[in-house]
């Protein structure tokens, strides 16, 4: 029995390509081609020439975890290469955090004004609307700025929830 150059996953004999990570097994110099092709009963491919890994890079990632809010910030927790990365792992604890506050925020927001717009005859419906365009415009630009400081490699903290994120993730700030 023989382990994975790539993965170390241990291998049975005969065994062209690990079944964990897919890589190709060396040929073993002892046994010739033909007695490894009619064994196994499938051809013999010659290995891939550039065997690249699989994974984006962390910058790319980490602009990737706010993309769609605490969605993608909780797949790229749970994604088996970028889940022991501190700096995704940072990343995506923010966007987590960021956009559940967001949400909380505006539902408190819109509760808020359509209890006080009624009860002001429509003066705080005036008051709220360009209140409301700014605090759109605020938070969208909050959530690109974010994605920017991600890809930049920086570890851009939040006030609030960035403190939560660093303790989630690890990270020292």
């Amino acid at each position: 029995m023989s382990a994975c150059q790539s993965c170390g996953t241990a291998l049975t004999d005969g065994t062209r390509f690990c079944q964990s990570c897919g890589s190709p097994t060396e040929l073993r110099s002892d046994v010739p081609v033909s007695a490894i092709e009619s064994a196994v009963g499938v051809a013999v491919m010659p290995p891939p020439r550039e065997a690249g890994s699989k994974t984006m890079d962390t910058n790319l990632v980490g602009a990737l975890t706010y993309l769609a809010g605490f969605v993608t910030g909780i797949v790229f927790l749970v994604l088996d290469p970028y889940k022991s990365n501190s700096f995704v792992r940072f990343h995506a604890f923010q966007s987590i955090f960021f956009n559940v506050a967001w949400v909380a925020l505006w539902t408190v927001w819109m509760i808020l004004s359509a209890v006080l717009t009624p009860l002001t005859a429509g003066v705080f419906g005036l008051i709220a609307l360009p209140l409301m365009l700014t605090f759109t415009l605020a938070g969208f630009g909050i959530w690109i700025f974010l994605m920017y400081q991600a890809y930049q490699q920086k570890l851009f903290r939040l006030p609030i929830v960035g403190k939560f994120a660093a303790e989630h993730a690890g990270v020292r700030l």
